[in-house]
């Protein structure tokens, strides 16, 4: 195909537009200075110019496509959110995003954007306007709109487009779940209208679109239904109640919002973009989207303590294969790598295996690839996989002499490159270290429970540890999906040491009268993932058991007795059935009406006082470097209300005068 008859327009600093002998307009995001497209201010601008040249211009047709390898557009550029939050600068700036994107969506020519990589929010949005779209059937190709994530919803007439698109139902799933789709899902739903595979072109499949005028077909009846007046205002109803039981809205009222918006004009795709003008602007201003793009931040914080080495795994040694130490085995395996998991007999691996297999049913999509990771997690009483290890963790029970013997007898069979960490969940590393002759290489990678879901490693190290083996340890935890928290061997690192006083200051109220559900309700109610009564037990009683002994020793008193009591009646908590809770499938059963009576309000600050003490405790030792990786670590590590933007962020936020949104969520 020929190419390139007129000149790339220098004026524009991050798109090229070049048009074929055909006079088809090619037109080139790549974003100056950056590794990824997003939809700044600038790049909005330059796009508005480049609109009004080709409404001009009228050429054959426009084809949209990426400079960036193997990715689109990642969405709106978030650094700019927090440039204003006046709500009428706001809504200036999206009706100007509006106006610019029904533009593009009325050109009189056809429009084609092909792209392979993420496509998500803004990236989709404009999408959208595009009379064909394709994408690239690659494992690195993604879809969605994860706006909710950031406390909005799509802002830039995605809302209308997209149920316009794939109708009312499945439209309103990935705008409420933020999910992203692979390629051929988002085509099943009509977002996508074609894909191409790997050895296919997408420049060729782009321009054989626009030669024949291709146009995105309408949806089938039965998604055009479920924008229908009584059909939708069930299904609204059906979402506000399926969204209640996850997020409260004072806390998270976006999903709600949106709800709202598809209730009362989801028919019309103008409609829901007004109303994109009325709501996303209060939302974007709103205390819950800037501390949701707080935690946002931290998250890329994190991120970046993973880039401090270039160290990669291609083997693990587990040793331990407990709950803990099976389901860091089987993760490791579903993430790609080949693991040894070691016990003292077959009969102890047998049940790890076959949490693996179920873990490997759901995270991955294929037979093929859960056969695959099967023959990647490999039973090794013998411990031959010591010799040949990347990696090598240790997972046993939390025992001090038991660990430090385990080490002893690993140091004949270590390879000077291998990382050698140690799971405990608060014994000090100089405790276990002074076994190896060079001190110095072992580190802590302290992975939580339930290990698919917890997405927090910490990386634990002291004053002897050596810098490279922690920057090792990060990279190793980026490796395999997980957030790496830096942090100072100090009894119960930075996790547990917070954990451990507000779980048992939960313990001391539950003993002084205050129903475990009045407790776990009032945590909820504050906004924390689940309440103290019923993580203990999701963590396990003699887990629990161990750090307070490590942390507190004797001066646990009555309450260290009441676990050990439990912990010897085999009351373990979840993993045995039985704990403070009675548990079922899973589930704790709780008596729904002992919570009343009790202020709730009053309740969760008597619970998390002992829990934001020793967050400022932590600060000031310095267990991590500052108090962003602090908070990072308290939301990723326990949950803490995201929309409060972290324990520190909030203490401060409360220090100065409330807002009227912090009022609203505190009545």
């Amino acid at each position: 195909m020929a190419s390139s008859s007129a000149s790339t327009e220098p004026r524009w600093k991050h798109w090229r537009l070049e048009h074929d002998i055909d006079h088809i307009a090619w037109l080139t995001l790549d974003h100056a200075d950056e590794k990824v497209n997003s939809l700044g201010t600038a790049v909005l601008e330059e796009l508005e110019t480049i609109v009004g040249d080709l409404e001009a211009s009228q050429p054959t047709g426009l084809v949209m496509m990426s400079g960036k390898t193997k990715s689109f557009i990642v969405g709106a550029d978030v650094r700019e959110f927090d440039q204003t939050d006046k709500v009428s600068e706001l809504e200036e700036q999206i009706k100007k995003v509006h106006g610019l994107f029904q533009r593009i969506e009325d050109l009189p020519f056809p429009t084609v954007v092909a792209f392979e990589g993420y496509c998500l929010g803004g990236g989709l949005e404009l999408a959208l306007c595009f009379d064909w779209r394709i994408a690239l059937d690659a494992d690195h190709t993604r879809i969605g709109f994860p706006e909710v994530n950031l406390g909005i919803y799509p802002g830039f007439g995605g809302s209308g487009r997209s149920i316009q698109a794939a109708g009312g139902l499945q439209a309103m799933q990935i705008m409420l779940t933020g999910r992203m789709l692979r390629a051929r899902a988002a085509r099943a739903m009509n977002l996508i209208n074609q894909t191409v595979d790997r050895h296919g072109s997408l420049r060729w499949s782009a321009r054989q679109a626009v030669l024949k005028k291709k146009k995105a077909r309408k949806p089938g009846l039965g998604a055009r239904a479920t924008t229908w007046g009584p059909i939708r205002k069930f299904m609204a109803g059906q979402m506000r109640k399926q969204t209640s039981a996850k997020a409260r809205q004072a806390h998270y009222p976006a999903p709600f919002e949106l709800i709202d918006a598809f209730e009362h004009c989801g028919q019309s795709q103008s409609g829901m973009i007004r109303l994109e003008e009325e709501k996303v602007p209060r939302l974007l201003a709103g205390d819950t989207s800037r501390n949701l793009r707080r935690v946002f931040r931290l998250m890329e914080s994190l991120k970046e303590q993973g880039k401090r080495s270039s160290f990669k795994a291609r083997r693990v040694h587990v040793i331990g294969a407990g709950v803990m130490g099976g389901d860091i085995a089987a993760w490791c395996a579903s993430r790609g790598l080949e693991v040894t998991l070691q016990d003292r007999e077959m009969k102890y691996i047998e049940p790890a295996l076959k949490r693996a297999a179920s873990l490997f049913k759901r995270k991955l999509k294929t037979p093929t690839a859960v056969a695959a990771a099967k023959s990647r997690l490999i039973a090794d009483v013998e411990g031959k996989g010591v010799a040949r290890a990347d990696v090598i963790i240790e997972a046993i029970f939390e025992n001090r002499e038991a660990k430090r013997e385990l080490f002893k007898n690993l140091l004949d069979d270590l390879q000077p490159h291998t990382l050698v960490a140690t799971n405990t969940s608060a014994i000090p590393l100089a405790e276990l270290s002074d076994v190896f002759e060079d001190p110095s290489r072992l580190i802590g990678l302290h992975f939580f429970n339930p290990v698919a879901k917890m997405p927090l490693v910490e990386i634990v190290y002291d004053a002897k540890s050596n810098p490279d083996r922690v920057n090792d340890g990060s990279s190793f935890a980026t490796q395999i999906g997980k957030f790496a928290l830096p942090v100072t061997s100090t009894p119960g690192f930075l996790v547990n040491r917070v954990l451990a006083p507000y779980m048992r200051n939960a313990m001391k109220l539950h003993r002084e009268g205050v129903p475990k559900e009045a407790l776990d309700k009032a945590a909820e109610e504050f906004g924390m993932p689940m309440g103290p009564v019923e993580l203990a037990d999701t963590v396990g009683l003699d887990v629990g058991l161990g750090v307070i002994d490590t942390l507190m020793g004797d001066e646990a008193g009555e309450d260290r007795k009441i676990l050990e009591d439990m912990v010897k009646a085999g009351k373990l908590g979840k993993k045995s059935g039985q704990g403070f809770y009675r548990w079922s499938k899973g589930k704790p059963q709780r008596d729904k009406d002992a919570h009343e009576g009790h202020d709730l309000k009053a309740l969760a600050e008597m619970l998390m006082k002992p829990y934001f003490d020793e967050c400022q405790s932590c600060l000031a030792d310095k267990v991590v470097e500052n108090a962003d990786l602090l908070d990072a670590g308290m939301i990723f590590g326990t949950g803490f209300a995201p929309f409060r933007g972290g324990p520190l962020h909030y203490l401060e936020s409360r220090a100065g005068e409330p807002s009227t949104q912090s009022d609203e969520e505190s009545s």
